[in-house]
């Protein structure tokens, strides 16, 4: 019987593995609803004065009163070079010649630098729902979508924050971030070997 999931579950695809039933323009449509992303771009408050923190924070009160299908999610866009450090320590408490082990020794200084730098990589989510309450009725009319989000949109920036709503390209990005932390690749095919089919021969 466990051979037999086992089984089942390597015939699977990686949409189904992850419970997405597909990716639209626009959105992620899951089991548990059609999830629509909004990227924020991030404010570096600690050269704000505490009023200007004060106000960005009402200012995100306002959106979340007003928007009850709202969730929210941050992302670490950066990458974790915590399993190279570890086999680095563990080559140069192995290595005899000291030459390799200070090359070994400046690898790893290199990649603390470079984890230091991209320490403030953050992106910053709002997520809608679109079949939770409300917009449940809304859904069912294709046409109402669009004008629903817009009015999302245009909300996150009359309070005074950098948004935009993300497309399939952002989404595919965001959910290689999330599961892998990979952010080098610049675009995301579909299909594995995508980019080496040629079309019409």
């Amino acid at each position: 019987m466990k051979n037999n999931r086992q089984k089942e579950k390597q015939k699977q695809s990686t949409r189904e593995l992850i419970s997405i039933d597909d990716l639209t323009d626009y959105s992620i449509k899951t089991a548990y609803g059609e999830l629509v992303y909004f990227i924020i771009h991030p404010t570096n408050i600690s050269v704000l004065s505490e009023s200007t923190v004060s106000a960005r924070i009402y200012a995100l009160m306002t959106v979340l009163k007003g928007i009850a299908e709202i969730e929210m999610l941050c992302l670490n866009s950066k990458e974790n070079f915590d399993e190279n450090k570890q086999y680095l320590k563990r080559r140069m408490d192995a290595e005899p010649n000291p030459v390799i082990r200070k090359l070994l020794q400046m690898d790893s200084t290199n990649l603390d630098r470079m984890q230091v730098q991209m320490a403030t990589a953050r992106e910053f989510l709002i997520i809608i729902r679109l079949n939770k309450g409300e917009v449940k009725e809304q859904k069912d009319k294709a046409s109402d979508v669009f004008p629903y989000l817009s009015r999302i949109e245009k909300s996150l920036k009359d309070q005074g924050f950098t948004a935009r709503r993300a497309d399939n390209a952002d989404i595919k990005r965001l959910l290689g971030v999330y599961y892998e932390q990979n952010v080098t690749t610049e675009k995301f095919e579909d299909f594995d070997g995508e980019r080496w089919v040629i079309l019409g021969e």
